[in-house]
């Protein structure tokens, strides 16, 4: 890709439309310093400059000298991702979204909430929940993201089992193409067949099409009521084979987590908790189950009991405070930074049919043996979605950076054979990219592409990402 280089008079444009205090320089490395990475592995890499736009004219003209001068855009939100997607590999602009940060309306009558990108997925949970309205979508790092990466992402969490994922909330955008123009997606409701859904199509093109400046969510109403199980297992494939049987009979969790022993003793050293496990334990599942009603939910988990008495279980613990809940919430959503506080480490994010779950988690472990590698898996189990941090504890640099991608490539092969594919929900991004040919076909990939050129044609958005 040929790119133009930012000249001095770029900058000082730049600077009238955002203003200097919202522009940032390599020559200031403490204000740079975040922009220059996400949280994937250890990777660096230096924009020209940084961004801060307040609304969507902004942006527009932002894109409109970036398009004429053939300058790099990467959009970035909180920096949260964990496939590179916020990388600058090219250098040129990065836009960050963290001044968009307004919840604009939230419509009780409709179920709907207007926001802006920049918003922080919690402050967003936890607004409409105020007002009696739930937004289910919940990533690990709820706490940190911006719903604008979400969307980039098409995030899921542990509770997309039941509620879905991020795409399955949204009903409008309004964005900013490339060349600068500014146009909304789709409408304010809840069916639309009227054109092609462009909406859908931004939803998880992880900043290569667009920039979203604007979010029209659909709310459902919020459950008051919820019970939190942790229980242990004797064997790993027993815990990953159990969620299944639960679904088959005839209950559906709220959340339904899958936690390997080392995930949890990693997750309790970082956090300073202690969670009762018996020394031939080897898993744990976190299963989660929320409505209206306590009673319907006991006679819900006592179903659940009838399906665990059929596997090697331990004892299992009923949280009876939202204290414990809290803890064991927590400490489910702290497992990948407890890994990568211990090693370095590559998390894949792959995605089976849920039914499919013992045989990629054995193969996991059997792909791992040959090659020489410790993985520590855990995950969205309800929804087959598998996270594998592989560590690199003793590998040598060399099988690290030469042999491990083989046994990538082997776990991937893995996910498709069994009618899966590489990511569930941390996007291609830049890690990804080599081994996207796995999942997709020739046919996938042209028409992708050719989406791509049109929305962007000279190819100044994301670079370097999915293709």
């Amino acid at each position: 890709m040929n790119f133009e280089k930012i000249t001095p008079n770029l900058v000082e444009a730049f600077a009238a439309i955002v203003g200097r205090e919202y522009l940032v320089l390599p020559a200031d490395q403490e204000g740079m310093v975040r922009y220059t990475h996400d949280e994937t592995e250890d990777l660096r890499y230096l924009p020209e400059v940084v961004l801060k736009p307040k609304n969507a004219e902004e942006i527009s003209r932002i894109m409109q000298l970036c398009h004429e001068n053939r300058i790099p855009v990467t959009p970035r939100g909180a920096g949260t991702g964990l496939s590179g997607g916020a990388l600058p590999v090219h250098g040129g602009v990065v836009l960050s979204m963290e001044r968009l940060n307004s919840i604009i309306a939230i419509d009780e009558r409709n179920l709907q909430a207007t926001v802006e990108p920049g918003v922080i997925t919690q402050v967003f949970q936890e607004a409409v929940i105020s007002r009696g309205l739930f937004y289910p979508p919940d990533p690990s790092s709820r706490g940190s993201c911006q719903l604008g990466g979400n969307l980039s992402e098409s995030s899921g969490g542990p509770r997309a089992v039941k509620y879905g994922v991020t795409k399955d909330y949204v009903l409008n955008l309004e964005m900013v193409l490339p060349t600068g123009e500014i146009t909304w997606t789709g409408a304010n409701v809840l069916k639309n067949a009227t054109g092609y859904n462009l909406t859908q199509l931004m939803v998880g093109s992880e900043g290569t099409l667009g920039i979203i400046t604007k979010i029209v969510f659909r709310l459902i109403p919020y459950p008051t009521q919820n019970l939190v199980l942790l229980v242990p297992f004797r064997k790993e494939e027993e815990a990953a084979a159990a969620v299944s049987r639960i679904f088959t009979a005839g209950i559906v969790p709220s959340a339904l987590e899958f936690m390997e022993r080392e995930a949890i003793e990693w997750a309790c050293r970082y956090l300073g908790l202690e969670v009762p496990m018996a020394a031939d334990e080897r898993a744990h599942l976190l299963i989660e189950l929320d409505g209206n009603d306590m009673d319907l939910l006991y006679k819900d988990a006592e179903q659940v009991y009838e399906v665990l008495e059929t596997f090697d279980v331990g004892d299992i613990l009923v949280a009876d405070n939202e204290k414990q809940k809290e803890d064991l919430w927590r400490l489910r959503r702290s497992v990948g930074h407890a890994v990568k506080s211990n090693s370095i480490y590559k998390e894949e994010d792959t995605v089976v049919p849920r039914a499919e779950l013992p045989v990629l988690l054995r193969g996991v472990k059997e792909i791992g043996e040959r090659y020489n590698f410790k993985s520590v898996c855990y995950g969205h189990a309800g929804d087959g979605n598998l996270h594998i941090n592989i560590v690199k504890g003793d590998m040598s640099d060399d099988d690290w950076n030469n042999k491990l991608p083989e046994g990538i490539k082997e776990i991937f092969r893995l996910c498709v054979s069994l009618g899966g594919t590489i990511s569930g929900e941390h996007g291609i991004g830049l890690v990804q990219r080599p081994y996207i040919g796995i999942a997709l076909s020739d046919v996938q990939l042209r028409l992708m592409r050719g989406i791509k050129e049109l929305f962007d044609p000279k190819g100044i958005m994301n670079p370097g990402k999915v293709f």
